[in-house]
């Protein structure tokens, strides 16, 4: 007898139906699964076997033939077992299938027959919701990840016999009540305040205008000012996501497994921190079957690299692409899997490997040659896609035992969600979240300058010698500075800011 059911892989991030017929044959007892299958679902077999026993129902003892369907496709991990268990004990009868083509399936079997938790369900879900269908099975594990999707009628399950009762009619299952994503909101501590930090009212400034409007910041300055504690302090003001913006950083974080089962969804703006030694694959994603890299799991939040010439040169330059294109593709021998990458990139540097070169306070021990040397690791192309360079140097005394508090990230957090939202009304049309996603398009659309500022912005493409690229990125914050101050217009003193914030390189070359 012939039986088919509807399951979900994955591609990168997004979901592809899976038809799975089995077969079952008079023959000698045998279990083959075909559609390039890999180690993981071949193995599968054992645990369905197991699962299908220990759950009170029979094995077909009989030659058994399953196909995944299309054909063509790599299909990986252990996805895929819940629905063939189910296939079997139709093709079998043991289950009804009338009710049981109605949904897709989608979970691990344990060999006691459990559903176990699998990654990934987020995107599935909503490929789900394209392409029509309306009932879906996921283990219960998954249920506050699931519960994020309307238009699709999920239901959460513990263990086989619990799925085969249920399309049998013995035992009834609800399905998921809709979670609205305003009701798992909530105000969010974090442990790094700028009311903390002293001084740095310019690199606080800058760090305002690059969480407003999503901007890229490189800190330079010597070592002990306070770059690295800025950095952590930044997560405290990145504006609210909105629900779009979860739901696509949800589906990295279930892809790559890390995503939190008691909450479902992403909240908070991601903040990653690799460390220098990390590898390109960590970086940028891929092994084997292409998992997103940390460029990636910073989608929609911070990608922090501290001391960024200590980063292998290889490895840093592949932040070229995503920088510009929000993106990231990974090709592989057997697939080629795009995920996004939009990411505010927050790094820092030591101006010289003694860290004081430029500095008001202590003196250089650094040779040219040295301090050429160091700041040559990083490439003209990667500093002309950072689009706010500020400096960072130390503070006095008097500035340290302040008794008075600085202004704290709450109150600055504020202006800048009043700015972001000024921002999503803009560009409800156009399909992204802040200023740095404006194409040129766009720029000449919504970055109009008087004649004055025109000639302002001229005088500076010619004297620091811009890129293309750097005299839109200098629009791209003026655009930012004027939403803070709430202008509708950018005028000259929002161009003469953000010029400020692309000349400082310049001081650094030897």
């Amino acid at each position: 007898m012939l039986a088919k059911v509807k399951s979900f892989g994955l591609n990168g991030i997004d979901g592809y139906l899976v038809d799975i017929e089995i077969d079952l044959n008079s023959g000698m007892p045998s279990y083959d699964t075909v559609g390039l299958p890999d180690t993981a679902v071949k193995e599968g077999k054992e645990r369905i076997r197991s699962a299908i026993k220990n759950s009170g129902f029979n094995f077909p003892i009989i030659k058994i033939t399953v196909n995944l369907a299309p054909a063509d496709t790599k299909k990986e991990g252990s996805i895929y077992d819940l629905a063939t268990a189910i296939g079997l004990l139709m093709a079998s009868d043991q289950v009804n299938c009338e009710k049981a083509s109605e949904f897709a399936y989608v979970g691990e079997l344990s060999l006691d027959g459990s559903v176990r938790h699998i990654n990934g369900v987020l995107p599935i879900l909503i490929s789900a919701h394209e392409l029509g269908i309306k009932k879906v099975i996921v283990p219960s594990s998954n249920a506050m990840e699931a519960s994020f999707i309307e238009g699709v009628e999920i239901f959460a399950v513990s263990n086989l016999k619990q799925v085969v009762d249920f399309l049998n009619g013995e035992i009834e299952l609800q399905p998921l009540d809709a979670r609205s994503y305003d009701n798992v909101l909530k105000e969010q501590h974090f442990q790094n305040d700028f009311k903390y930090v002293k001084g740095q009212s310019q690199a606080k400034r800058a760090l305002e205008i690059a969480a407003a409007g999503g901007h890229n910041v490189l800190m330079i300055g010597p070592p002990g000012t306070g770059k690295t504690m800025l950095a952590k302090c930044f997560s405290g003001i990145l504006p609210d996501m909105t629900f779009a913006e979860a739901l696509e950083s949800t589906k990295i974080h279930s892809i790559a497994g890390i995503l939190d089962n008691k909450e479902g969804i992403v909240t908070t703006r991601p903040f990653r921190s690799p460390h220098h030694t990390a590898t390109l694959i960590a970086l940028t994603g891929g092994g084997a079957s292409a998992k997103p890299g940390e460029i990636s799991l910073a989608h929609n939040g911070v990608l922090f690299l501290d001391e960024l010439p200590e980063y292998n040169r290889r490895t840093v330059e592949t932040l070229r692409q995503p920088l510009e294109d929000g993106k990231i593709t990974i090709a592989r021998n057997k697939m080629t899997v795009e995920y996004p990458a939009n990411f505010m990139l927050i790094a820092s540097m030591n101006p010289c490997p003694c860290g004081y070169y430029g500095s008001q306070t202590t003196p250089c021990r650094c040779t040219p040659s040295q301090i050429y040397n160091y700041l040559n690791k990083l490439s003209g192309p990667l500093m002309d896609r950072i689009d706010m360079h500020i400096e960072v140097d130390g503070i006095t005394y008097q500035e340290l035992k302040g008794e008075e508090l600085e202004e704290s990230s709450a109150d600055i957090k504020k202006r800048v969600n009043k700015a972001r939202q000024i921002q999503l009304n803009r560009y409800r049309d156009d399909k992204i979240f802040s200023n740095s996603e404006m194409t040129p398009a766009m720029i000449q659309k919504y970055c109009k300058l008087d004649e004055e500022s025109e000639e302002l912005l001229k005088d500076a493409f010619e004297n620091l010698n811009l890129s293309a690229r750097g005299h839109n990125r200098i629009l791209k914050v003026a655009r930012t500075i004027a939403d803070l101050d709430g202008s509708e217009n950018i005028l000259f003193e929002h161009i003469a800011e953000a010029i400020g914030y692309r000349s400082l390189d310049k001081k650094y070359t030897i």
